[in-house]
């Protein structure tokens, strides 16, 4: 099923991506825009998991390195039935945790130095269940691959603004609609970012789901989730960006950064709802 949203995710980006294309260059942007999707996807396929690692300086560790992490993930990744991923750890006191990748075969967990100070063995336990369920899900690789989209959108969108304030966009007829173009620049990129978040919001609510059944501890879960909520809140990540801001446990910019209706993150009081309902058997 995430295979096939894969494929209509990226497709519906091209296609959106073409559109801009061709209003904004005509049949010249069109072509233009159709070899730059195709390299935005492959490049999000293959890359996107070096790149996010490296922009957040993250460290492999060993076994050795990190006994006590190594043996969570190598724990909880045999009970959820998936190859053993690469262990990270970001040098940062703000508690938080990723997982990226493309498949299950090639995916790794980061944690920050911060999230495993404050939270418990059982918490810790609940947090990487939750970002293997996203691995075992293959949800990283639809989410990466929007995202990578949405910025190159919004990346022509702003190249577009400009060279419509500084004397049109080379060889378009100036008769046309100058109106409709600049509704297309607005709404090009809000409507990526929509088509983004809609998947973005769903999946972790599954994410918790399937890391209340992979640790077994929901309610575990719930508390780290309040607990990195609160933190994130005033302790912001730093250097985190908008375009990966999706791919964290719980969103790492504080809490009046980002509005709720373009968050990435469902409310943090409806996931430890759920996480509770689960607990008490209400909710599978």
């Amino acid at each position: 099923m995430n295979s096939f949203k894969t494929v209509i995710l990226m497709t519906a980006m091209m296609i959106l991506f073409m559109i801009v294309g061709s209003l904004l260059g005509g049949d010249t942007g069109l072509i233009i825009a159709f070899i730059f999707s195709l390299l935005m996807n492959f490049g999000a396929y293959w890359f996107s998991d070096k790149v996010v690692l490296k922009m957040y300086r993250a460290k492999e560790v060993t076994q050795n390195e990190a006994p006590e992490l190594y043996r969570i993930v190598e724990d909880l990744s045999q009970r959820a039935e998936l190859p053993m991923p690469r262990v990270y750890i970001i040098d940062n006191p703000t508690p938080n945790a990723f997982a990226t990748g493309r498949n299950p075969q090639n995916s790794a967990v980061a944690v920050t130095t911060g999230i495993m100070k404050i939270l418990n063995r059982d918490e810790l336990e609940g947090v990487i269940s939750h970002e293997l369920t996203h691995v075992k899900n293959r949800d990283i690789l639809v989410s990466t691959i929007a995202a990578t989209l949405v910025g190159t959108i919004t990346f022509i969108a702003r190249i577009a603004g400009w060279a419509a304030i500084f004397g049109g966009y080379g060889g378009r007829d100036r008769n046309n609609n100058a109106l409709a173009d600049l509704a297309l620049i607005i709404l090009a990129p809000i409507a990526a970012v929509m088509l983004q978040l809609a998947i973005s919001r769903s999946r972790e609510y599954m994410a918790d789901a399937g890391g209340a059944r992979i640790s077994g501890k929901p309610l575990a879960l719930a508390s780290a989730l309040d607990k990195l909520t609160k933190t994130n809140e005033v302790l912001p990540l730093r250097n985190a960006g908008p375009s990966t801001a999706h791919l964290f446990i719980v969103n790492p910019f504080s809490g009046k950064a980002l509005m709720k209706l373009f968050s990435t993150h469902p409310p943090i009081e409806d996931r430890i709802a759920r996480l509770r309902e689960i607990a008490e058997g209400r909710r599978m």
